[in-house]
């Protein structure tokens, strides 16, 4: 049974609009609607080109993510083939490329908006983030202080970023590059996390177990490179739906968690292309280092296995 348009924007239908979005998450799909269509203007240049993973959310389901493009899509939904190592499948993602796309998405009840720094086609990603992960609990005047060690790490190296809010607990320091490939990239995540982290260890950790960082803010160097990041404007799968929300280095002190949600006002959130600096060539020197610091996931990994053979050669003496 075809659902009723309770109305049309940008020739598209809007279904249940006045229902709720999703459980627990105390607002309607119309304040969902509206917000990305208030921020179409400055959210669809973020993801136009950018192969789109989202969460997604319908009433008595859990949220879940989202990377091929949904059946019946319309025949202007762009998307593009992208192979998925976890599916070892090819998949077709979605291009937001423009305000219609934008609003179907939202009628679908796509809540978050991950993309990659690569562009479709390309292999040269367009930044890198180091992104700043609380423990729970952590007074967020924490996370700023770990923000301006991130910020100083930059600056040493003659590089600058801006930075806005997960829409969670964390925040993003978001770099603009240009003219590296991705591993280079990659690697010179890695080493600013790293510089980073040494300026205050008592703060900072770039450990990737958890049971490792004791209490730390892990500046996390795995969403650059080909890894992805929820972009500016985008509500957060929480009660109230929390936006991502551009933020002035000036302003970090008088911001919180969740200041900024769906139903609060577009007008609260700041101009991400006004905030970010141009593209940038990262130093030799950098991307060097970045090589000699091994890939956290990979380092990870290896220590998990290590771990168990440890346990499993006690366990049998």
């Amino acid at each position: 049974m075809t659902a009723v348009a309770d109305e049309e924007r940008d020739g598209g239908a809007l279904t249940s609009l006045d229902s709720p979005l999703g459980d627990g998450l105390g607002v309607t799909k119309r304040a969902l609607v509206d917000h990305l269509d208030a921020v179409a203007d400055r959210m669809v240049p973020l993801l136009a080109g950018r192969p789109l993973s989202m969460v997604r959310v319908r009433p008595g389901q859990a949220p879940f993510m989202q990377r091929n493009v949904m059946k019946g899509a319309p025949g202007w939904v762009r998307t593009v083939p992208v192979w998925a190592e976890s599916a070892h499948r090819e998949v077709h993602q979605v291009l937001c490329d423009d305000r219609r796309t934008l609003l179907w998405l939202a009628n679908q009840r796509a809540v978050e908006f991950h993309v990659p720094f690569l562009p479709a086609g390309s292999h040269e990603p367009t930044g890198l983030v180091l992104d700043l992960d609380p423990p729970d609990g952590a007074d967020f005047a924490t996370v700023v202080a770990v923000a301006r060690l991130a910020r100083a790490a930059l600056e040493e190296v003659g590089l600058a970023g801006a930075v806005k809010t997960s829409g969670s607990t964390g925040l993003h320091v978001v770099v603009p590059v240009a003219g590296s490939p991705a591993e280079d990239v990659a690697a010179a995540t890695r080493a600013l996390a790293s510089r980073a982290a040494r300026l205050d260890p008592a703060i900072a950790t770039t450990a990737f177990l958890k049971e490792e960082r004791e209490g730390r803010v892990f500046v996390d160097s795995t969403r650059s490179g080909t890894g992805t990041v929820v972009a500016a404007y985008s509500p957060r799968v929480r009660p109230g739906l929390p936006v991502s929300t551009p933020v002035a280095w000036a302003d970090l002190d008088g911001i919180a968690p969740g200041d900024v949600t769906v139903t609060s006002g577009a007008g609260r959130l700041g101009d991400w292309a006004a905030l970010l600096p141009g593209p940038q060539r990262l130093p030799a020197d950098l991307v060097a280092e970045g090589h000699t610091i091994p890939i956290a996931r990979v380092a990870a990994m290896h220590e998990g296995k290590r771990r168990k053979r440890a346990r499993e050669a006690a366990e049998g003496t």
